[in-house]
């Protein structure tokens, strides 16, 4: 019998598998989920509420990323739980290890570590063949007007509010803003101490912006939910799993992206796309 096999996932944990291949994985993050059920379907035995592709996709679920039903997880007896640092509890993951289960966690910050990470999570832990799509991507990178990751953006001076009651915007390290800063977009508040600051509306307005990102994820921004709070301010509505996800998206994102960020609109002003 073969013995088990110790890796080392994104954040340098030990991941202890067990003597057989890994046939049945729960994903506790949508961008996982796309990027494992594209890859081999058939090792795909649960996902989150959350996981809303691809389309069609009919698995157990199992709760949301922050409150995932740890019991129904391991009554479906995965191989492999895949989970991401920022998305998922640790109190959660301690548990699903304490039960024997393996987890793999992946720590995603910008464009080219959702490269790395997503390799190395479905050849070397999930031991898959790397996957046509992930080519794609990164040639659509390639060919995108973008940069690499540390390199400084020219374009327009963006905020990009992630959810509102209270605002909250995108600010240092986050893959979000590093997919924006590739395409072009300088953050008003890439600078900032925290990741997701909370900023009062008033002091948004007053950083005076050359444009207003909102994606529809995590919160629902609309043609008529958020530009209003914009008066004057050009806002580009973009889609929030071409901006916030890493997976098989990442070959249209440029794309996508750069589409919806061409003709931003003025509330009362020119019609929304």
């Amino acid at each position: 019998m073969a013995e088990p096999t110790v890796l080392r996932d994104d954040l340098d944990l030990p991941v202890r598998f067990g003597p057989g291949p890994v046939r049945r994985v729960v994903s506790l993050v949508p961008s996982l989920t796309e990027s494992l059920a594209v890859t081999a379907p058939g090792v795909l035995a649960g996902a989150t509420d959350w996981c809303t592709h691809p389309a069609g996709l009919d698995v157990p679920r199992i709760g949301g990323t922050k409150n995932p039903d740890v019991r129904r997880i391991l009554a479906l007896a995965p191989d492999l739980v895949l989970a991401n640092d920022e998305e998922n509890r640790r109190p959660d993951l301690d548990a699903l290890r304490a039960a024997g289960v393996p987890v793999w966690v992946t720590d995603i910050r910008t464009v080219d570590d959702a490269f790395r990470s997503l390799e190395r999570m479905l050849t070397l832990a999930c031991g898959l063949p790397r996957p046509g799509w992930l080519d794609e991507a990164r040639a659509a990178w390639r060919g995108a007007d973008g940069r690499p990751s540390g390199q400084e953006a020219d374009g327009p001076r963006a905020i990009v509010p992630v959810w509102r009651r209270p605002w909250m915007v995108l600010g240092r390290d986050t893959f979000a803003g590093d997919v924006l800063r590739r395409i072009g977009v300088r953050l008003v508040h890439a600078d900032h101490t925290e990741r997701y600051p909370a900023v009062p509306l008033p002091e948004l307005l007053a950083c005076a912006p050359d444009l207003v990102v909102l994606p529809d994820e995590p919160y629902r921004f609309t043609a008529g939910d958020g530009p209003e709070a914009f008066p004057g301010v050009p806002a580009a509505l973009v889609s929030g799993r071409h901006l916030t996800w890493y997976g098989p998206s990442l070959a249209e994102a440029p794309a996508v992206l750069g589409a919806a960020l061409e003709h931003p609109f003025v509330q009362g002003g020119n019609t929304p796309p």
